[in-house]
């Protein structure tokens, strides 16, 4: 995919069907086809929450969708101060190597400076070394120290009583 230039903008709640798709394609890339149970609906919903629940940047190429980044305000207690967590980057397949990847992160922590967050942070799946490789080019260091836990389904449910 050549030719055109790359542009970036703010999503919206009208953008919920292009992100969504963009998503679902990540699930498939990541091995989780049928891990995506969010809807048109309430992707536009959590983009037009105020406050905001979820931020979106798509990046488009002719005016369609060729990546996209998700995230959402995190807090840290260490710093004292707001941060960035990026929920998903996803460029599709077609637009990669051009430095669509590079874009969206230059944007997402020129924001993140802006708006006097301490960080910008994400998670990796392990086997993605193409990723990793990436996220090291840019300065990224891994939190090996740290290993991630969720509740969800049944067990959230447990705890909850």
């Amino acid at each position: 995919m050549s030719g055109s230039a790359i542009t970036l903008r703010a999503a919206n709640a009208d953008d919920a069907g292009e992100i969504l798709a963009l998503v679902q394609e990540l699930a498939i890339f990541e091995r989780a086809p049928d891990a995506v149970k969010m809807t048109q609906a309430g992707l536009a919903a959590a983009l037009a929450a105020r406050p905001a629940k979820l931020h979106a940047l798509l990046a488009e190429r002719d005016k369609a969708a060729v990546g996209c980044a998700l995230w959402f305000e995190s807090f840290s207690t260490w710093t004292g101060k707001a941060g960035m967590h990026m929920e998903d980057l996803f460029v599709r397949p077609a637009a990669r190597g051009a430095g669509v990847g590079k874009m969206i992160l230059r944007a997402l922590a020129r924001r993140a400076i802006e708006e006097g967050y301490a960080r910008l942070e994400w998670k990796v799946l392990d086997w993605n070394i193409q990723a990793i490789e990436f996220y090291k080019s840019l300065g990224a260091e891994p939190q090996n120290e740290w290993t991630g836990y969720r509740l969800s389904g049944q067990a959230l449910e447990k705890l909850a009583g």
